[in-house]
Parts: structure tokens; sequence; C-alpha cells
């Protein structure tokens, strides 16, 4: 049983350039299984069903159809929805040598090389005068960051970006406001754009490569494949009586989770809070439910990477298409316990897929995910897991696609528990 294809995986990455058109390609396949939006400023919903909320680039879906009593427990899938990249200043226009030249700077831990000499698009969401929000989808190599010629190199090799002063980008050969463009594209007038959010991507479709088509490369892989294996498993999890499954996508991962839509922020445990308290419950049911619920932090994992295989840790060897990866620090860049590595472990085995399990050298510094913050803030057991990748945080990542379908298995059995 296939639940989740690589095809499918490059057609919701390409529609979904930043973490707001995620929410929106989510929210719209969400919609078409019979969710229905709910507003943060509005009652919440009393009776059964099946709803979502959005704040910025962040979403919460859950159902509670087949909850039983207000004290349920809930089981959810996290993720993040934003990915390292290349970000528009506020302001932007320079002219150097009498060209069309815009500021950007790096959002998150981006890999800067792979950025340069790439025909990149624009896309993000534009504040305007009258209060409210559009998106704006520039698919198109509107900008260009070019690398040094090695002719001018003195050492004859790549020269590693300053941030400050190597990122800016090409979009004419004359001079001219840029977002006066922008806002051309996006049907609405220049004078009307009074904030904005607007990063650039890798106009490149995503494609299924390799001699037998058995990768996937596409940008934004972290951690864009968590928010579609998440999505396929939250609408195919089999309904389980007394469970409550939820679908948690928060922004700001890349850069520490620190804003109001974060993994550190009061968005999910409100919203369970308010999920206890409209099904009739009190503060004691909803206290009771979190002591009783599970999260699986999804999240991309390094696969051992065949030209640097002395960069990982020799007694665990990751496989691309090896399946789900279990992640364990003992420092706590990763939330894994006992307990919740013994869930995930049951999930796997009950969705017929394999397990690998990841741990980082001890000599290099291991990255982290929403699973520690998130844990700490609502105070649920949490089990940090992933895919298998190639090439995080470049500007284009590569992974095997049948793991996009055994990750969605294991994660829709998470959210089954036989």
């Amino acid at each position: 049983m296939t639940i989740a294809s690589a095809a499918d995986l490059c057609t919701f990455v390409d529609r979904s350039p930043t973490p707001f058109h995620v929410c929106g390609t989510v929210a719209a396949e969400l919609e078409a299984a019979g969710y229905v939006r709910v507003g943060e400023q509005d009652p919440w919903p009393t009776e059964p069903g099946r709803h979502y909320v959005v704040r910025g680039g962040s979403l919460v879906a859950w159902s509670t159809e087949t909850s039983e009593l207000p004290s349920d427990p809930f089981r959810v899938v996290g993720g993040h929805t934003d990915s390292p990249n290349l970000r528009l200043k506020q302001h932007h226009d320079i002219a150097p040598e009498g060209i069309g030249v815009v500021a950007l700077e790096p959002y998150g831990g981006a890999w800067l090389n792979s950025w340069l000499d790439r025909d990149l698009g624009l896309a993000g969401r534009l504040a305007l005068r009258d209060g409210t929000e559009t998106l704006v989808h520039i698919d198109a190599p509107v900008l260009r960051v070019p690398q040094l010629a090695i002719h001018l190199s003195a050492e004859r090799k790549g020269v590693e970006p300053d941030p400050q002063r190597h990122l800016n980008g090409i979009w004419s050969v004359s001079q001219g406001e840029f977002l006066e463009f922008v806002a051309g594209e996006a049907g609405v007038a220049r004078g009307d754009i009074l904030g904005f959010e607007l990063m650039t991507h890798d106009v490149t479709p995503s494609a299924l490569t390799g001699a037998r088509a058995e990768l996937v490369s596409a940008p934004r892989l972290d951690n864009q494949v968590t928010c579609f294996a998440g999505l396929r498993a939250l609408l195919d999890a089999s309904p389980v009586a007394g469970v409550r499954p939820v679908l948690a996508l928060f922004d700001h991962e890349e850069v520490g989770s620190t804003s109001e839509r974060g993994a550190q922020s009061d968005l999910l445990a409100t919203v369970l809070e308010r999920i206890v308290l409209g099904a009739g419950g009190t503060r004691d049911d909803y206290h009771r439910a979190i002591a009783a619920s599970v999260c699986a932090s999804g999240d991309m994992a390094h696969a051992t990477h065949p030209n640097y295989a002395e960069r990982h840790e020799p007694l665990h060897h990751i496989a691309i298409g090896g399946g789900p990866v279990l992640k364990v620090n003992v420092n706590l860049r990763y939330a894994t316990d006992a307990p919740g590595a013994a869930m995930f472990a049951v999930a796997c085995e009950q969705a017929g897929v394999p397990l690998q399990r990841y741990e980082h050298r001890a000599d290099l510094p291991c990255g982290s995910t929403i699973g520690p913050l998130s844990a700490a803030r609502t105070g649920m057991l949490t089990v940090d897991v992933g895919a298998p990748q190639l090439a995080m945080h470049s500007a284009r990542e590569l992974m095997g696609a049948a793991d996009v379908d055994t990750y969605a298995r294991a994660l829709s059995a998470f959210l089954s528990p036989a």
C-alpha cells in the first residue's frame, strides 16, 4: 500500500516555496478531505469534527471524530514549514556598476555556496495598506547571485561568500525599484505594500533522478518532506476510539523557533487546551490528556554520505532507501527517550517498514529540531524521527524516492496506535 508517492512530494514542494505557501498547500488538501478552518479569534468548535488553524506560516490540524472523553490523549505529528534560504532586505535596491541589484541575506543555516549561479524566483507574503495580506509566487528566474570567476580568485578555488557583501542578486541591466516589479507581479499597487516577507527559491522543478528514478532531487526537503508525509499520514490514519490525531507544522525552526508561531510559542498548547475545553472538559482534563499524549517530532535525518563516511558515527550507518530514522542524542538535541523510542518502533512494525537508528558523532556539534522545544513547552512525551537525506541545508537536496512512502506509513501508524 502506497499512501505518499515521491512524484506527489515533488508537486507539493514546487507549489510551496515559502512557509506561507506550505500552509496554503496543506490547507487545500485538508479542506478537500472535509477539514474546516477555525479562526483563533472565533468561538471554538464544540461538536466532533475535523478542523485546522493557521497562524502565519504555521498550521495545526486535528480530528475529534473518534474522541470519547475530554481527557482523551492526543497523538501529534510535528514538523516545520521553513527552510534555509536568501531573503530580501527591507532596504534592498542598490545599483553597483549601474545595474539592478537587490540586497539579500541568509535565513537560517543556509549552505551559501549552493545558492550561487542558480536561477532564483521570489515568493512570500505582502501586507497591504487596507490590513489584508496577499501571497506572491514569482516562479521565474528573476534573480541570480553570480559566482566570482576562477581567474579572479588568488587561490584559484571557490570563494566562501561573505553573507554581507557577496549574496546580492542581479535582476536587471538597468536601475529600478524591485518592489515595484514585485507589486506588478502580485497585482497590487506599489504604494499599498507596507510590509513584506519575501524569500528566494530555486526555480528548477523537483524531479525523480538516477538511472532508475530512485532518488528525489528537490529544494526544501528539510523539512517539507515531513509536512507532506505528516499530511498524508493524518488523512490516511485509521480512526482509533479515544485517540485524537493532530498535525502541527511550525514556522521559524531554522532560526530557533522563538516567535509567536514557532515551536516555543503557545500555539500547540493553546489549540490542544481549547480542544479539551470545547469538548466540555476542564483544565484538569487538559492536563490528564497531555500526560497521556505523545508527539513524533518529524525532521529530516542525515544519511551516511558515500564521499564523507568518516563524518558519521561508525556504528550508526543510515541508508538512503533504508526506511524511517529514529534520532537519539544524549545531550537532548533530540527529545527521544526510551519509551518514545519504543512507541515509534512499534509504529514501524505496525506499518511494516524498517527502522533505522541515528546518533551524531560525539566530536561534531549536533543540530536540533522542534522536538525538545515543543516537549518543554507542552510537557508531552516526544520522540524525534525523520527520513534520510543528503545535502541538508543546500539550495537543492537529495533523498530516496522509496523513503517518502515508508516515512508517511510509519507516521500514519503512529497516529493510529493498535
